[in-house]
C-alpha cells in the first residue's frame, strides 16, 4: 500500500529545513536560470512541476499553455496560490507521490518536471511509474536528482534525502518504471567540494547564505563546465520518455 498523506496543516513548513533552503535559492537567481536552461529545450506546453516549493523553478513555466504547480504542504501550496493568482494557465494542485487523487488523475501531460524531489520519496520506483502513467504517450520526465552517494552527509540528512543516485541506478528504474531513457548528463560539477565540504567536514545542516550568493556570482563560469572534459557534478539530469 502507498504511504498515506500527511494531514492538512496551514501555518508554518512542516520541514523548516527546507523551506530555508528554498528561500536561501530564490536569492540565487542565476543559479535557478542555469537549472531551467538546461532543461529548456525538453519543456513541451502542457506541463506538470512536481515539487514546486514557493515556485522557484516555477517562474519559467509561466509562458506556456498550461502549468500545474504541485506540493505536499499546505505552507507552499498557499505561497503558490498566492503568487500566481490572476494566471489563467496556471493551476495548484497537491500531489503526494506515490498517490494521485482527483482530477489530476485522469489528465495526461507532454511534460513532467521533477527537480530535487524524487529523492525525498522512499518509494521512488513506484513513484517513477506514477509519473510515466501521467505522461502521454511520446511525453517527457525532466528529472533532476542528487548525485554521488559518496559525498552524502548532514546536508542531505537535514532535508530529508534518503539517497544519492548514480547514474546506473537511475537508468535502472527508468527501465523498471517503463519510461525510455531518452538523455542523461551530470550537473554542477562546482557543487561538489562545496557540498561535500559543508555535509561532511563542517557537518552543517543548511547552506550557508554567503555561500550561497558567492556561487551564484560565479554561475557565468560555472556554465562552462559543458565544455570540460570531465563528466561528473552534484546533480543527475535525466530525460525519460513515455513510449
Amino acid at each position: 500500500m502507498p504511504p498515506r498523506p500527511p494531514p492538512l496543516q496551514p501555518g508554518e513548513p512542516q520541514d523548516a529545513f527546507g523551506a530555508a533552503t528554498l528561500e536561501r535559492l530564490a536569492a540565487a537567481p542565476r543559479y535557478n536560470r542555469w537549472m531551467f536552461d538546461r532543461l529548456r529545450r525538453w519543456v513541451g506546453t502542457h506541463v506538470l512541476e512536481i515539487g514546486s516549493g514557493i515556485g522557484n523553478l516555477s517562474d519559467f513555466l509561466l509562458d506556456r499553455e498550461r502549468v500545474v504547480l504541485t506540493d505536499t504542504e499546505p505552507y507552499y501550496l498557499a505561497r503558490l496560490r498566492e503568487k500566481y493568482a490572476g494566471r489563467a494557465n496556471v493551476e495548484i494542485a497537491r500531489l503526494y507521490l506515490p498517490t494521485v487523487d482527483g482530477a489530476l488523475a485522469d489528465e495526461r501531460f507532454d511534460t513532467i518536471i521533477c527537480l530535487n524531489v524524487l529523492e525525498h520519496v522512499r518509494d521512488d520506483e513506484r513513484s517513477l511509474a506514477v509519473m510515466r502513467a501521467l505522461l502521454r504517450p511520446g511525453g517527457r520526465l525532466l528529472l533532476l536528482v542528487p548525485a554521488l552517494p559518496g559525498i552524502y552527509g548532514t546536508l542531505d540528512a537535514a532535508l530529508g534525502h534518503h539517497r544519492r543516485y548514480t547514474p546506473r541506478e537511475l537508468a535502472h528504474k527508468f527501465a523498471a518504471a517503463g519510461l525510455a531513457l531518452r538523455h542523461r548528463e551530470y550537473f554542477n560539477l562546482a557543487g561538489i567540494l562545496g557540498w561535500w565540504f559543508t555535509g561532511r567536514v563542517l557537518r552543517r545542516r543548511l547552506i550557508p547564505a554567503a555561500s550561497l550568493a558567492l556561487y551564484d556570482a560565479l554561475v557565468p563560469v560555472f556554465r562552462l563546465e559543458r565544455f570540460l572534459p570531465w563528466r561528473l557534478g552534484q546533480s543527475l539530469i535525466a530525460i525519460g520518455e513515455r513510449p
